[in-house]
């Protein structure tokens, strides 16, 4: 494809693309009024109407349902994946888009109804719509776009929409890969159109319960406060953040290794000692750290603390190991293109960079994909929003981004490449 050809096909999808933005809003509407709050984790229903919506495109998306015993295991209530295939000719290769549909609870402060998709000042507002249900009309129309050319393209398109982010993706892409659905050339992953993401930490999660012995608040020293135990090792634990701070990431946009206590519960009444406490913490790790090294380390920090409070014992458990993404080599392509669409699009250079954020695209990389991430979003996961009130996403940014991704596919697929 030479230079004024490609660009006549550069100028045909950014046209296609603002014929149809206002289908593509309406799009994202109708996917962030159906719920997929997660916990509990009811997902299906948004499936089943995000294959109709599909259908009326011409899509024909695969119906992938985890068996029930699996979900409920897992702690959610019901999860069906999506896979749209589109095969062009033979010999060119096969591109996954990934987007996942399930997310946190709206929670309270919003301004705008979570489930409304509302447009304000150019700014479409609902939970999910940034994280990552904006990328479900990315990817679609993107795909939509590169089929209106009827140019010679070879290799396929794979629309992944999965249901399993929040709660470690094993059950989405996960269970895909492992069932064999699926073994695409490259992957493109939700993202933020201002850069493009190579690298992101990995995540332990465990659950740490403190087992005292329960009494009489009038009579303390009958009982072994639970609390107080667990307040030891939250202590030790903490403390371990101070020498985290001083192990540096190599990686840009990643700085160095953290931990966090999420939720603590515990205790019968306030004139109880309390005989049990359990807590959970999230433990990120930057690229180069061994997981199996740090989740030695941090039971081990466990061990030590509950040692020095005599009379507790304590049960740890883990919860999710998720690795942390490296870059691999065959990368190069898909990152090549997404950065010199980005820079035509938005008028500015579109650096990698790596994310403290821990993702599905991991389970990607584990099975050898080549893999980015990007798609449409602000700067930063603050602006948009994300798992905070008044979650949003600027139209314009959905807009190009779309452009960029069917550019991208465009090369990638082309028939002349």
């Amino acid at each position: 494809m030479n230079a004024t050809t490609a660009q006549a096909h550069y100028d045909a999808l950014d046209a296609w693309i603002d014929a149809h933005f206002d289908e593509q809003v309406r799009f994202l509407q109708a996917l962030v009024r159906v719920p997929t709050d997660t916990p509990p984790g009811n997902n299906a229903p948004h499936a089943v109407r995000t294959a109709e919506l599909l259908a009326g495109m011409g899509y024909q998306a695969e119906q992938h349902p985890v068996p029930a015993a699996e979900v409920h295991a897992y702690g959610l209530e019901s999860l069906t994946n999506l896979i749209v295939r589109r095969r062009f000719a033979d010999g060119g290769p096969v591109i996954a888009l990934n987007a996942h549909g399930d997310v946190v609870p709206p929670g309270e402060g919003w301004r705008h109804d979570p489930y409304g998709g509302e447009i304000v000042d150019g700014q479409l507002f609902g939970r999910a719509s940034a994280v990552s249900k904006s990328d479900f009309a990315t990817y679609t129309f993107a795909l939509r776009a590169l089929e209106s050319l009827s140019a010679p393209l070879k290799g396929g398109v794979e629309l992944h929409f999965t249901y399993d982010e929040e709660f470690g993706g094993e059950l989405g892409p996960g269970w895909l890969l492992k069932q064999g659905l699926t073994k695409p050339d490259y992957l493109l992953a939700a993202g933020f159109s201002y850069q493009v993401v190579t690298a992101h930490n990995g995540c332990l999660q465990m659950e740490v319960t403190v087992h005292g012995k329960m009494a009489h608040a009038a009579i303390p020293d009958t009982g072994i406060d639970a609390l107080q135990g667990a307040v030891v090792i939250l202590n030790a634990l903490y403390a371990r953040n101070e020498a985290y701070r001083q192990v540096t990431s190599s990686v840009e946009g990643i700085r160095h290794p953290y931990l966090n206590v999420g939720r603590i519960e515990g205790g019968t009444n306030t004139n109880v000692v309390p005989g049990k406490v359990t807590f959970k913490l999230d433990r990120r790790m930057i690229p180069e750290e061994d997981p199996v090294a740090v989740e030695a380390e941090i039971r081990d920090t466990i061990a030590r603390a509950a040692a020095s409070f005599p009379g507790i014992t304590v049960e740890v458990k883990r919860l999710l190991l998720a690795r942390s993404l490296k870059p691999l080599p065959g990368n190069r392509p898909l990152v090549e293109a997404l950065q010199r669409h980005g820079e035509a699009v938005f008028g500015e250079p579109i650096p990698t960079s790596g994310t403290p954020l821990y993702t599905d695209v991991r389970l990607y990389g584990e099975h050898g994909i080549p893999a980015a991430i990007y798609g449409a979003g602000p700067r930063t996961v603050l602006e948009s929003h994300a798992k905070r009130a008044d979650e949003r996403v600027a139209l314009d940014d959905l807009r190009r981004a779309t452009r960029v991704v069917a550019r991208t596919l465009l090369d990638l697929l082309s028939a002349s490449r």
